[in-house]
């Protein structure tokens, strides 16, 4: 184990890094308190099934000329990509003119999608705690894994920790497998729990450290590494908690370890590999909480009649034949994610089905890639227990854009969590309600 010097400051960016944990020392006399854990209210149904999230996004934007409703409610007409989910139409809510308050810059509003940190393009950008993270804080060590981030075709995930650290996505399917169903040997299981020890004992030197520091701090700086220790104890208790887990058989599941497509143009093969994945993850309980993105960029998708990467055709500059691929590399999408939803329906449990519990929300931080414009997102929400609104509809207005972060409350307070306010919301989401 490396020491640490006490011959010089600690450094901020000693990091811990493990079971989706990572830590840092405050920046003392010029950062926010860290944000500490409360105990969630209940997440489970009536039924007692637990409450999930799975949060998906697909990084090259949406046509919005083929997403978007013009009518508002439940009766609203169809459109080429909502019809190929007219199946969930009863159990989905599309939104318009919603976007995430001074969150710009193109393709750097992805790291944004789930936190609403504001101006991502921004020299000096400094990331805050994303939607999943704030909620495995909370209600993560009710599994075995506090929450799941998953990549298509990339090792980027949507998913921040409260140091504002992009927490890695696994896009291998046979290594999530490996990871929620198939048991170590003996050796391999002790190795692990050795692992988890020495982080304990890391967790241990850099309190030590910081203790150290207390007779040169001032009050401000003296209350903040306070709630560093906080900080600290949940770390080690999470730690605790995962070893205890680690001596736990893993379920066992009706299901073989799907292959690594390694075909550079397999853009839908490994998205339902990870749909696949995500439902088995939730359904055997092995986690309640999941990102997953979807990124694409100049590989040309084995779609019949796309001649042309994702990216390239994204910036089409209204040329019909460009538009005419990209919608059918889009259409594909939604066809799987439909498959999803249909396969997430078909799980029946206590109260309801897997789907009922589940709140799968599907989107983009561009509201045109073209453009690169990042308002009036294409996102919907299907599932989890809401009673869903058909077509929710506000203003299309760059300016008067409902907040989406408002979406990002209603979706903690229905897993259970009693927060009021999350990133640049302090209100639920109108006219979407609890079931």
């Amino acid at each position: 184990m490396a020491k640490l010097s006490l011959t010089r400051p600690l450094d901020r960016r000693t990091m811990l890094k493990g079971l989706g944990v990572a830590l840092a020392l405050p920046f003392l006399e010029a950062m926010a308190p860290a944000v500490e854990p409360k105990a969630p209210a209940a997440t489970r149904t009536a039924g007692g099934s637990p409450r999930r999230l799975i949060a998906i996004n697909t990084n090259q934007g949406i046509l919005p000329q083929y997403f978007f409703p013009t009518k508002a409610g439940k009766d609203y007409e169809g459109t080429p990509y909502l019809d190929l989910l007219r199946e969930h139409r009863e159990r989905m809510t599309v939104f318009s003119g919603v976007s995430l308050p001074q969150v710009d810059g193109g393709h750097d509003a992805e790291r944004s999608f789930l936190t609403g940190a504001i101006h991502p393009n921004r020299a000096g950008f400094r990331n805050s705690i994303s939607l999943d993270q704030f909620a495995a804080e909370r209600i993560g060590l009710a599994t075995r894994l506090p929450s799941l981030a998953l990549g298509v075709d990339t090792r980027g995930s949507i998913s921040f920790t409260a140091a504002g650290v992009r927490i890695p996505a696994e896009d291998r399917p046979s290594q999530v497998f490996k990871q929620l169903f198939l048991q170590g040997n003996p050796a391999e299981v002790e190795a692990q729990i050795a692992q988890l020890r020495q982080e304990r004992s890391v967790l241990d030197a850099v309190g030590d450290r910081a203790k150290q520091l207390g007779g040169r701090l001032s009050a401000t700086d003296r209350a903040k590494v306070d709630q560093y220790f906080t900080s600290l104890r949940e770390c080690e208790r999470r730690l605790v908690v995962a070893e205890e887990w680690e001596r736990k058989p893993k379920p066992v599941v009706d299901a073989t370890s799907p292959q690594d497509h390694k075909d550079p143009g397999a853009l839908l093969p490994r998205t339902r590999a990870m749909f696949d994945l995500a439902r088995l993850a939730v359904a055997s309980d092995s986690t309640r909480l999941i990102t997953i993105i979807i990124s694409q960029f100049d590989k040309r998708p084995d779609i019949p009649g796309v001649t042309e990467g994702t990216h390239p055709l994204t910036h089409h500059g209204n040329q019909p034949e460009k538009i005419a691929m990209l919608k059918l590399i889009e259409e594909a999408q939604f066809r799987a994610l439909s498959e999803f939803l249909a396969s997430l329906q078909a799980v029946e449990e206590p109260g309801g089905s897997l789907l009922d519990h589940t709140m799968v929300y599907y989107g983009t931080h561009m509201g045109s890639a073209n453009a690169h414009s990042n308002d009036n997102l294409p996102v919907l929400l299907a599932g989890g227990g809401f009673k869903h609104a058909g077509h929710l509809a506000f203003n299309r207005d760059k300016a008067k854009n409902q907040s989406l972060t408002d979406l990002y409350v209603s979706m903690l307070q229905r897993l259970g969590i009693e927060e009021g306010a999350f990133s640049t919301s302090t209100r639920t989401m109108p006219g979407l309600d609890m079931a």
